[in-house]
């Protein structure tokens, strides 16, 4: 132990009177001394400084005076086992199906305090918090009791084990571990979402992508929704978290799309890439074969739902944002109002940078400015003098019934535009949209 150390262990047992726990004393010093826990580290401490090991838990002694004796509560076989079969009861109570967890604590907020206030004291940096020392020990004694690995970047469920009230104000308390003491435990479940990530495609028109509440009750329910709360009857969400809910026994759902379609537009060929948030869910481990066959059996002619695979929460941010090599293919039938003609709609192979405002018909919902997307492919077929099919690729956002309509010359170029016609997008379907990562 360098000099540095031993003046500081020392100025630390005398602003304490030496009460202090060898957990608390070896926390202190987590980086400087080299042991295999806390409580050996402080025993070496000790003995460096030869003052002789304080068992705090005798009737005439005072209790830690950072941790009121918490630490070594934690760390008696009697204490833990209880922690441990709190933890077990609440989870058999919530029949939940878990592989891995992360444990957090609650401690009265005068421990904390007082711990901080002897770093400061004795100018220590670098230490092991008292949270992180307790969660450390609770993890290790758990893991190996579960049988269950402890995740810290993405844990099924958290356990939150609360010790406000586990400490002694007083040394007349601790002689004893009863069960008007292990009451004062309290244990609280959080259970991480589930994440599954799939592909969907829209066979029929008139179905939107998610729940879309009553525009005139909010959702609380109305004449106008017959009490539904809801715009439309079905959604691509509802139809796929119905099921899904009830096998994860899941509380609630959201649904992530890689872009969306309008209620009027169909979503074709490998369909859209989505990720399924379910909340709260008590089961984990599903079937997704066995589930995407029921969520197709219940949707069957309106909506598809294919490639179910887990993924971690941050791939519902990662779906919802367009690198510049994402693109979308359409297929749009378009009428104009006067007639044109082929080599007037040879003009459209021109379509390449275009520069759209927001269109007036999303811009109560979207930051109103010019965006500049690109069309990377083109073809048209003739239908009739006034009308055609296109097919067109583009880069991701770019607005298609504008880009045809010109949107009052929001979207420049547009297909009005070249055509010199007015020209409306009848019908829209999605035929392909990529899945970059």
């Amino acid at each position: 132990m360098d000099l540095k150390t031993k003046t500081k262990a020392e100025k630390l047992i005398k602003i304490t009177n030496d009460n202090i726990c060898n957990h608390c004393l070896g926390r202190k010093f987590s980086d400087s001394i080299k042991a295999s826990n806390n409580e050996e580290r402080g025993e070496v401490i000790r003995n460096n400084l030869n003052i002789v090991n304080k068992d705090l838990n005798e009737k005439d002694c005072n209790p830690c005076e950072i941790c009121e004796n918490l630490l070594i509560k934690i760390n008696t076989p009697e204490y833990m086992e209880y922690i441990v079969k709190k933890v077990e009861d609440k989870i058999n109570y919530l029949e939940l199906e878990y592989d891995s967890f992360l444990i957090g604590c609650k401690i009265s907020k005068n421990v904390l305090e007082k711990d901080e206030k002897i770093n400061e004291t004795i100018e220590i940096k670098e230490c092991e918090s008292i949270k992180k020392d307790i969660n450390r020990n609770i993890g290790e004694y758990l893991e190996k009791y579960l049988k269950k690995e402890v995740n810290f970047e993405n844990p099924d469920v958290v356990i939150l084990i609360d010790l406000k009230k586990s400490t002694s104000s007083n040394g007349k308390d601790n002689d004893s571990l009863e069960n008007s003491y292990f009451d004062e435990v309290k244990v609280r479940i959080q259970i991480n979402p589930l994440f599954i990530e799939g592909r969907y495609l829209k066979l029929i028109r008139g179905i939107p992508q998610t729940k879309w509440p009553c525009r005139k009750c909010k959702g609380k329910g109305c004449e106008n929704c017959n009490f539904t709360g809801k715009m439309y009857e079905e959604s691509v969400e509802e139809l796929i978290s119905d099921i899904a809910l009830k096998e994860a026994k899941g509380w609630i759902s959201k649904f992530h799309g890689a872009g969306r379609e309008d209620i009027d537009v169909k979503m074709l060929g490998t369909g859209r890439p989505f990720v399924l948030e379910i909340k709260e869910p008590k089961k984990r481990h599903l079937n997704l074969d066995e589930l995407t066959k029921k969520v197709n059996e219940h949707s069957k002619g309106k909506t598809e739902y294919h490639n179910l695979k887990f993924v971690e929460k941050k791939r519902k941010a990662e779906i919802k944002v367009s690198s510049p090599n994402t693109f979308k293919v359409y297929k749009a039938l378009v009428e104009c109002e006067d007639e044109f003609s082929k080599e007037e709609l040879a003009k459209l192979q021109s379509l390449n940078i275009i520069k759209q405002r927001t269109p007036k018909r999303v811009s109560h919902r979207r930051a109103d400015k010019v965006r500049t997307k690109e069309v990377k492919e083109l073809s048209t077929e003739l239908i009739d003098s006034k009308s055609f099919e296109m097919i067109i690729k583009t880069q991701g956002g770019l607005y298609i019934k504008e880009l045809i309509s010109g949107d009052d010359n929001r979207t420049k170029p547009s297909v009005s535009d070249l055509l010199k016609v007015k020209s409306t997008c009848k019908q829209l379907d999605v035929i392909e949209v990529s899945s970059e990562k």
